[in-house]
Parts: C-alpha cells; sequence; structure tokens
C-alpha cells in the first residue's frame, strides 16, 4: 500500500458515497487507475465495504451501556457458545475480549431505555455462563467515530 492508497481510504473513511471523478481529482489520478486500485483494496479485504452512518438518538437508542464479564473457563466449546450468543443480539454492538485486571469481556449495548436493557440483561444472563457482570451506563458520548486512525502508515519504517 502507497501513499495515494493511504489517501484513498482516508478520504473514503469520511465519505464512502464521493463520486469516482471527484475522488479522483482529489486524489490527482484518473477515474480508471483509482477504480483498478479500489479493486485492489477490496481483494486485498482493506475495505470491506461501504456504511451508512445512523444517528442513534433519533431511533430511540439513547442508552449506551458497556458491559463487563468476567468467566471462569475459557474452553474453546465456551468461547464458541460465547459468540454465538454475542452474535444473537442487535443491541450488543460491540465486544471486546481483554487482559488485565477486572473483566474478561467488555460488550457495548445499545438501548431505547434502562428497562429495554434490564430485559435485555436477563436474558442474557440466562445464556452466558459467568463469574461476575458489571454495568456501567453512558452518561454522555464525547467522541464516537469509526474512522480509524492512518498516520502511521505514512511514516517512514525505522
Amino acid at each position: 500500500m502507497d501513499s495515494i492508497d493511504i489517501n484513498i481510504i482516508t478520504i473514503l473513511q469520511k465519505d464512502a458515497d464521493m463520486p469516482l471523478s471527484k475522488l479522483s481529482r482529489l486524489i490527482g489520478i484518473s477515474k480508471t487507475a483509482l477504480w483498478n486500485r479500489l479493486q485492489r483494496l477490496e481483494e486485498r479485504g482493506i475495505i470491506r465495504g461501504k456504511m451508512i452512518m445512523l444517528d442513534r438518538q433519533s431511533l430511540d437508542l439513547a442508552v449506551v451501556i458497556f458491559l463487563s464479564i468476567t468467566v471462569g473457563q475459557h474452553s474453546p466449546t465456551w468461547v464458541e457458545e460465547f459468540q454465538n450468543v454475542v452474535t444473537d443480539y442487535p443491541e450488543i454492538v460491540e465486544v471486546h475480549r481483554l487482559t488485565g485486571e477486572g473483566a474478561d469481556y467488555q460488550l457495548k449495548i445499545l438501548c431505547p431505555s434502562i428497562e429495554a436493557y434490564d430485559i435485555f440483561q436477563q436474558s442474557i444472563i440466562s445464556k452466558i455462563k459467568f463469574t461476575s457482570m458489571s454495568t456501567r451506563i453512558a452518561l454522555s458520548e464525547i467522541k464516537s467515530t469509526n474512522q480509524l486512525p492512518l498516520a502511521h502508515l505514512l511514516e517512514p519504517p525505522s
């Protein structure tokens, strides 16, 4: 991946619907060369698709919850079952396996209300084997982005 590819994906992270003609002008290459580069970026799995960003507040998903889960086992069978459970819940928008003190997994959950979260939590409790669970509710969102930091790709190798 060269600086042209990095410029392409940097711009597309901000506006995935930008017309090829405008993007090719911004990058300084022909539409055909741009299209070929986009195809290669997709084939390599760097570009995995386009997204629409929705406003969760406008869609009545005002409550953001972070659920920390600590488990007693990490067997391949347990992990597979856990992955299947969290995949079944559209309210769960992120799942991270953690290291360090505290929890083994961190889930980000979106709900329309605390009552809806309570119903969700009771449901998931019955499906996951865990040793402890801790809920944190976000009071405000300071930053949320789907744009990845790419500056390190432009730095010369040390």
